[in-house]
């Protein structure tokens, strides 16, 4: 059976609740949005496969962030894309710690019509109309918070509810990559 998965960053509870008061706020302001009812999240890729893929996928998953180390993430403006997505952004030094991970882990893993994502944000809202989009760059002007990602996880989108849910977490082990070749 095929599904439709995601891998992506969760931040902390604390960051989700943040982002879950902001999107009320917003909702309160505009009314119902895009991705409304999502949890916070950074996306790395979105993409659909059968369930024999998704366990290469689960194993590569494993062996990517068995090397990876911790990151903080220093949440510290909002930003927006003309297709009316608007948007928690990290710091530079965030994204360029985390664009390395979200290109290994794209790279690697070989799936048809794999949707990347190489530019770290944590959404609010998404499809704004050009006035909405407005009242929420006026409304949210100061943000500062941080988490620190220790893993990534493959979200599975529930066909019933129409959102995705946490299936794994694969945490980042910090263990050194084997260089072959190398004399002790």
């Amino acid at each position: 059976m095929e599904g439709h998965y995601s891998v992506a960053i969760i931040p902390s509870e604390e960051v989700n609740a943040l982002v879950k008061k902001m999107k009320e706020e917003l909702a309160a302001k505009v009314g119902w949005f895009h991705s409304k009812n999502s949890a916070g999240h950074i996306t790395i890729n979105e993409f659909k496969a059968p369930d024999e893929v998704i366990k290469k996928v689960k194993q590569q998953l494993i062996r990517l962030c068995d090397v990876f180390e911790p990151v903080e993430v220093r949440l510290t403006g909002f930003g927006s894309y003309p297709n009316g997505a608007f948007f928690i952004d990290p710091d530079e030094d965030t994204k360029n710690n985390l664009k390395p991970i979200m290109k290994r882990i794209n790279d690697t893993l070989i799936i048809k019509d794999l949707h990347i994502s190489n530019d770290p944000h944590l959404t609010i809202a998404r499809r704004l109309s050009h006035e909405k989009l407005n009242i929420a760059k006026s409304h949210f002007t100061n943000i500062n918070g941080s988490f620190l990602c220790s893993s990534v996880v493959l979200r599975t989108f529930d066909e019933n509810v129409k959102q995705y849910y946490v299936s794994d977490v694969f945490p980042f082990n910090s263990n050194p990559t084997e260089v072959q070749g190398t004399l002790f």
